[in-house]
């Protein structure tokens, strides 16, 4: 094991076959690394120090013949934190070399523990809180503090006062104590929930921690889990929603014409939200980003919404399979709609493989710029890429793509863009899926979580055979910039166990409430948009006094998801709920 590499010095290093890495503190010599011949090579790094970035992305190269010009050798990964990195190196006639580190924040792994423990602290103290409240004199004691006119009115009607009997029995405010007759799937609110507020907690930043950003290209991060949860969840509710409205009498009709406005509205609100321009002057229309999050959640939305409104009986779910083939009365009564997804997804495949992309190979997959040995530069997002810059315009999609620091990338891409929105949709479908599963075995509720795990077992063997259970060998690797499918089906299985869990401890045994997550999933949209709008905003930002510090940017980002929490609470509570 390494020692820590101390940071702004530069680090000599050298290997042989096997390839070892061995670092000294001291200036880099005329010979800082030897090759043993050029072409490919493999260089393991490996430290200590847990949170330490080690950037290889400009590194000087010295030629070991004198009339050779400076070469750059150029890495696939920029990470080697605490485990093994293996980074492939391309050394055409390349002998020596040194590299330096660039420091990120300072290493405080201790950071996340204690705000696990401060946030597991103030649970505990609400769990306890909420047994006490169980005792029924303590539950009257607080009552009576919290509420004394009703109190009062108790009191006087017992005592015989004319008219409050009268009063109590005909107040239409609700009681504190009071459950509702019937409620709603609180696990589906819970868990758009903890999407959405591990969505804000990273796009505030998440801490600067490299697990709560973005993968560059290939393969998975925290924060690549989140969007997808979302759009799971999304599907579920459609089946939902779709079959109440139809079961209480609405037309198909009607119904069409909310979901062609709810669609219009998210895409006109993504629209705003993704070109701010309060600190760019008038907002140009030449360079206004068309994609976005909101833009493709009213696109998937529309169709899904749709493809299920054009083949759902209201009442009759199941049809006359219900008793022919009860196990498959999820699937079976709705083989148009899989013909219709699968035939999406042969489109998304023949366009992704077989698309020719001008000076790129067919059915390429990569980052472009500097990847892949620097051989496709303008190639980033291979056909996906492609379409949008045709279609869209390069001015019109995102201009910093998560790969552009790593690989050097010189064309924009958008990881919403108009390819994968059909992968998208798939997304969507299976969460519809797992809407159809409530439906078809309501209130089974054994029927209900072995159906999810099935289909998380099945997805999970899809990836595994896309993938080749590695992150670059694959058919098709996991890639959230692209939206590849290994992606969807992986993050559906993943989804699937999740809601089976949230099912099972808030739905079917009551043991968690779904707090707190089950108040922002209330109020989704409009967390959604406030957390991007007041962004830069006091209390959600303030300047900080060290800028590479883990505990002030974990404290600022947690500080401002916490209070989204708290903002969706109240808004809760006064039954204040933003719908589209």
């Amino acid at each position: 094991m390494l020692g820590p590499l101390p940071p702004h010095r530069v680090l000599p290093f050298s290997f042989s076959s096997p390839l070892r890495t061995t670092w000294e503190d001291a200036e880099c010599p005329k010979t800082a690394a030897s090759f043993p011949s050029g072409g490919n090579q493999d260089l393991h790094l490996q430290n200590a120090t847990s949170s330490l970035r080690v950037f290889l992305l400009h590194i000087g190269m010295r030629a070991t013949s004198p009339n050779s010009a400076p070469t750059s050798c150029w890495p696939s990964s920029r990470r080697a934190t605490g485990a093994r990195a293996r980074r492939p190196w391309w050394t055409p006639s390349i002998r020596s070399a040194c590299c330096s580190t660039a420091p990120g924040p300072a290493a405080s792994s201790a950071t996340i523990l204690f705000a696990f423990l401060v946030y597991s602290g103030i649970l505990a103290i609400l769990i306890i809180c909420r047994l006490v409240m169980k005792i029924g004199p303590v539950r009257n004691w607080v009552y009576k503090k919290l509420n004394p006119r009703e109190t009062d009115r108790l009191i006087n009607s017992e005592l015989g006062s004319p008219g409050t009997a009268d009063a109590i029995s005909s107040d239409p405010s609700p009681r504190l104590w009071c459950a509702t007759s019937r409620q709603r799937l609180r696990s589906l609110d819970t868990f758009r929930g903890l999407s959405l507020i591990i969505m804000v907690f990273v796009n505030y930043g998440g801490g600067k921690y490299w697990f709560f950003k973005h993968e560059s290209w290939n393969g998975l991060t925290v924060a690549d889990l989140v969007f997808p949860w979302f759009v799971f969840i999304m599907g579920t509710s459609v089946a939902l929603s779709l079959s109440s409205m139809l079961r209480w009498g609405s037309s198909k009709q009607k119904v069409l014409g909310k979901i062609l406005w709810r669609s219009f509205l998210l895409i006109l609100l993504g629209v705003i939200v993704v070109n701010p321009n309060y600190c760019l002057g008038a907002l140009s229309w030449e360079n206004l980003r068309i994609p976005g999050v909101l833009q493709r959640l009213g696109l998937t939305y529309l169709v899904v919404a749709a493809l299920e409104l054009l083949f759902t009986r209201a009442g009759a779910d199941s049809g006359t399979l219900e008793m022919s083939c009860p196990a498959l009365q999820d699937v079976l009564p709705f083989w148009p709609q899989w013909i219709f997804i699968l035939t999406l997804e042969v489109i998304w495949l023949c366009l992704t493989f077989l698309l020719p992309v001008p000076g790129c190979p067919r059915g390429y997959l990569g980052p472009g710029g500097i990847g892949d040995f620097g051989n496709y530069p303008n190639c980033t997002g291979g056909a996906a890429g492609y379409i949008d810059r045709l279609v869209l315009g390069e001015k019109h999609i995102y201009q910093h793509p998560s790969c552009n620091v790593l690989y050097q990338t010189t064309v924009p891409y958008d990881p919403e863009g108009i390819l994968g929105t059909i992968n998208t949709i798939l997304m969507a479908f299976l969460g519809l899926q797992a809407g159809k599963i409530i439906l078809s075995y309501k209130d089974q509720h054994k029927q209900i979580m072995s159906r999810f795990f099935i289909w998380s077992v099945v997805m999970g063997v899809i990836s595994a055979i896309l993938t080749k259970c590695s992150k670059e060998e694959g058919f098709i690797p996991i890639n959230k910039n692209l939206w590849s499918t290994s992606y969807v089906t992986t993050m559906s299985c993943f989804a699937f166990i999740l809601l089976l869990l949230m099912y099972y401890l808030v739905d079917v045994k009551r043991l968690w409430s779904g707090t707190p997550f089950f108040y922002p999933g209330m109020n989704s949209i409009l967390v959604y948009i406030g957390h991007e709008v007041f962004e830069n905003y006091f209390p959600f930002k303030w300047k900080m006094q060290d800028s590479q510090s883990h505990a002030e940017h974990l404290t600022q980002n947690l500080t401002a998801t916490t209070l989204w929490v708290i903002i969706s609470y109240i808004l809760y509570k006064k039954k204040i709920f933003w719908k589209i």
